[in-house]
């Protein structure tokens, strides 16, 4: 239909994904808070479907205080029960001692660069990567940029951060641009890339 907006397929015919694409996939984010929560649902999501991580996403904020980088990283034997007797949450007890420990290594990470904004961006010198895929067959699972940041991320003792992971965390936070180009987002964010 004309004037009608044309979306990335894989946010079509569902409200809460549509949602999602328009206002938060493929936009660059430079909050810590934001990147470390993206990070934390992107590792809830390994063997399972977006589309339920999604869905579970308030119950996650709320399990997590947020996702509140010092809040998390101080979490204790308790909490990691609380947690695991949570329904609305995926329960899996290495994903949960898993975004504990990052939050710890954000910590680190703030500590050495100032923010995990300016350790994430400073891998493609501040600007977005713009791909140009014409389908969804086309977009890969992973890159030789994630590929660079899980390694590093693992040597300074990240968990769950492999590369298919950490390469959907670069799509969400629009480090890397993976929306089509007939969609009305792959331009929408262009002048939004400054650290």
């Amino acid at each position: 239909m004309k004037g009608e907006k044309i979306r990335c397929p894989w946010a079509e015919n569902d409200a809460k994904m549509s949602k999602y694409h328009d206002e938060v996939w493929g936009k660059p984010e430079h909050d810590d808070q934001k990147l470390f929560a993206k990070l934390c649902l992107d590792l809830m999501q390994a063997g399972l479907m977006w589309r339920t991580i999604l869905y579970k996403q308030e119950s996650f904020q709320k399990a997590f205080d947020d996702f509140h980088i010092e809040t998390v990283a101080s979490y204790d034997e308790a909490k990691v029960e609380e947690l695991m007797q949570d329904k609305g949450i995926v329960r899996n007890l290495l994903k949960v001692r898993a975004i504990i420990n990052n939050a710890n290594r954000v910590l680190e990470i703030q500590k050495e660069f100032g923010s995990f904004n300016a350790y994430l961006w400073n891998f493609t010198d501040g600007k977005p990567i713009k791909n140009n895929m014409q389908a969804m067959n086309e977009i890969p699972s992973s890159s030789t940029l994630s590929d660079t940041i899980s390694k590093d991320l693992k040597k300074r003792g990240f968990k769950f951060v492999g590369t298919t992971i950490i390469y959907a965390f670069l799509q969400a936070v629009g480090i890397v641009n993976d929306h089509l180009t007939v969609c009305f987002c792959y331009d929408k964010y262009e002048e939004r890339h400054t650290r």
